[in-house]
């Protein structure tokens, strides 16, 4: 990856709606030129998706948990990924190193329903205890920079 295609990247990040001229007008190419770059970076898996980023808060899910999850098995098969991704409120899950098993990021539209994929993540095989963490408040996301690379 060379700094070109961190520039492209780091353009992408903020809007992925550029277009190929703006975004090649940015870098120094053309639009072909940024197009292939583009193509080239999907190829090796760096751009994996584009998407749109939509507040949850606006969508009425106001309860953001991080949710700790013990085992009395091991939960890192295919089968437990296929349970966690059942659940709609659950954005993403993790396996984690520690004293929990997995880390599970949860979004709902208030603690009822919190509770409620709690108790459906406790029916998972395997699965022995939950630790939730409520956010009070976000200071801050983002994703990868490519920059830092």
């Amino acid at each position: 990856m060379d700094d070109t295609d961190r520039a492209v990247l780091a353009l992408l990040r903020e809007d992925a709606t550029l277009s190929y001229a703006a975004l090649g007008a940015q870098v120094g190419l053309s639009a072909a030129a940024a197009h292939e770059r583009v193509r080239k970076l999907r190829e090796r898996g760096v751009i994996r998706r584009t998407t749109i980023d939509i507040d949850p808060v606006a969508l009425g899910l106001d309860v953001l948990a991080f949710v700790l999850v013990d085992s009395s098995a091991w939960v890192g098969s295919p089968a437990t990924a296929d349970a966690l991704r059942a659940l709609p409120a659950v954005e993403e899950a993790h396996i984690v190193a520690g004293r929990a098993s997995l880390l599970l990021k949860v979004r709902t539209a208030g603690t009822r329903e919190l509770q409620g994929v709690l108790r459906e993540v406790h029916e998972i095989a395997g699965v022995s205890g939950t630790n939730a963490i409520v956010v009070l408040e976000t200071c801050f996301e983002r994703s990868a920079d490519p920059g830092s690379v």
